[in-house]
């Protein structure tokens, strides 16, 4: 397993048996590639002809790789490029429709398939990069030089860092900079309330749930990219959960705990703090999932009427994790055992383990752009708010972590009826009755919409989901703007199991969900009334935000 501890071997011995019974696909399959191959050189040579070529191999619009006008500038650069991409699409596609395998098999192959020739693209290699080999030149080998002082100081830091010495980011200065203050705290959790700008805000508060993987102000980037300010700014009282970054001494925290003396704790905190009866509830990715649990839990308890929650938001959050997207790669008995034996041995998963696996589902933009850009261009990366929270990881507890990977993502027994026991109590997302209003982006890789909207039909309450542009991150933090070009698409899809027909029934908008969002909050959250107290007698003022927890490495 320490050789292959993602079961690589595994799965490609599998794909290969399966294709060596199917020699008669097999050769199909190799005709296809030769055409394919064949047409291109016909097309370079009728080019080199000073004809039009027909057809082309073209990569894809956000792929960044080969879009420097130099990779069009030789007819060689051109080919070689149409020739990698030709290749790798076939291979992928292939190893993807490998007949006679389990889909979890073929998406596995396909996944490493392409991660093998993102590794090998023509761009990752001096020589065969002429905007690499141009900027040499150019420079008279200061770029070479400069890139050669980038790979020692990655070399020494052990990874390909995203971001260079001096960022120019500090938390609580310019980063998770909303004025609130700290007034509760337990060895999970800290809640952060925020201070309110108007006379008059809603009655019933507002209490956020974000991963616990990375920490809490994604939310509260900065000024111009807070989701807590947008809020605060549109009347609301918003509360805030900062998990607590773990150590060994927290291995035995289980996920039931992270629901009860964490979201469930924050809920009550801010309702003695409000007098609020009830809360509106968000919770983010794999926070919007603990969150879900926790509803069904309630809904088990309470009649709805009396549950503390009166409705609900999910931000990019699974509950059936039967297609989790690319992460799925990573889920087999090999990795597992890996991933179980060093939480064994640390008390957690490292937060730089954790870090390496996100990046490989997008290592094109989050490995091999800075691969390029810093020892091929000799650049330095620039300082971006994201990337530097990208980069402020955090370890996960071994108990918890060991039962979201066996209970959600391999079993899936978060939409099995009664199959989890929260609280001594058996849960059923069925049960929930409260309105949801749920978000999903249409380039998540992390959370994939579709699955996402597959949450709409295993709730009882009505369900507005809003479909946004972009991906995991900026699909969610993305502030109104006359500027902005994102767009999203919402409707009712309550009880809905088909997320191709709601979408072809909904007309697309421009601007941000944000504001859709606010409007349907405003209708649910109670009247406008003086804003209550920072903190209460039970739950006094500890410190200001963005507090202590969220400054532990």
């Amino acid at each position: 397993m320490q050789l292959d501890p993602f079961g690589i071997g595994n799965t490609f011995f599998r794909i290969q048996q399966a294709w060596l019974q199917h020699p008669q696909e097999q050769l199909e399959a190799q005709r296809e590639l030769a055409a394919s191959l064949w047409m291109l050189n016909l097309n370079a040579l009728t080019a080199l002809a000073g004809g039009k070529s027909e057809k082309a191999e073209k990569a894809a619009p956000a792929d960044e790789r080969f879009a420097d006008p130099e990779w069009q500038a030789t007819l060689g650069y051109s080919l070689m490029v149409q020739h990698y991409l030709a290749y790798t699409r076939w291979l992928e596609r292939i190893v993807y429709d490998t007949p006679g395998v389990e889909s979890k098999d073929r998406h596995a192959a396909a996944f490493w398939t392409r991660q093998w020739f993102n590794a090998l693209a023509p761009s990752n290699f001096f020589l065969t990069n002429p905007v690499a080999l141009h900027k040499a030149l150019e420079s008279h080998g200061a770029s070479l030089m400069k890139g050669f002082e980038n790979f020692l100081a990655d070399l020494k830091a052990g990874d390909v860092q995203m971001l260079g010495k001096d960022t120019g980011f500090t938390v609580g200065k310019n980063l998770a900079n909303t004025p609130g203050s700290v007034v509760f705290r337990n060895e999970l959790i800290e809640v952060i309330q925020y201070h309110p700008v108007g006379k008059k805000v809603r009655a019933m508060p507002i209490v956020i749930t974000p991963p616990w993987i990375n920490k809490f102000y994604i939310m509260d980037l900065n000024e111009k990219k807070s989701m807590v300010r947008h809020l605060v700014n549109e009347g609301f009282t918003v509360f805030m959960i900062s998990w607590k970054n773990p150590r060994a001494d927290m291995a035995d925290n289980t996920f039931e705990k992270y629901l009860l003396k964490g979201i469930l704790q924050a809920i009550e905190v801010a309702r003695e703090i409000t007098g609020a009866d009830k809360v509106h509830a968000v919770g983010y990715c794999i926070g919007g999932t603990a969150l879900t649990a926790l509803m069904a839990l309630l809904n088990r308890k309470y009649k709805p009427s009396d549950v503390p929650v009166a409705h609900w938001t999910l931000l990019a959050s699974l509950a059936d994790f039967s297609r989790p997207g690319e992460i799925e790669a990573f889920i087999n008995e090999n990795s597992l055992a890996t991933i179980e034996e060093l939480m064994a041995k640390q008390g957690y998963l490292d937060k730089n383990q954790l870090s390496s696996a996100f990046r490989m589902l997008r290592p094109n933009s989050l490995i091999w752009h800075y691969v390029i850009h810093k020892y091929l261009y000799g650049e330095t990366p620039p300082s971006l708010d994201v990337l530097f929270w990208n980069t402020d990881s955090t370890r996960l507890p071994r108990a918890m972590h060991a039962f979201c990977l066996r209970q959600l993502y391999v079993e899936n027994n978060l939409v099995k009826k009664d199959a989890l026991v929260i609280g001594g109590q058996k849960i059923d997302l069925g049960r929930i009755a409260q309105p949801l209003y749920e978000v999903g982006t249409t380039e998540d890789h992390i959370t994939p919409w579709v699955s996402t909207f597959k949450t709409a039909a295993l709730v009882k309450g009505p369900v507005r989901y809003v479909l946004s542009t972009s991906g995991h991150i900026l699909g969610i933090i993305n502030p109104p703007s006359p500027t902005s070009k994102r767009e999203y698409w919402a409707g009712d899809a309550s009880g809905a199991t088909d997320s191709t027909v709601w979408l072809s029934s909904q007309a697309k908008q421009a601007g941000s969900w944000w504001d859709d969002w606010c409007a349907w909050l405003h209708e649910r959250n109670g009247a406008m009334q003086t804003p209550p107290a920072v903190g209460s007698a039970n739950h006094p003022v500890l410190c200001a935000a963005p507090g202590a927890y969220v400054a532990e490495d």
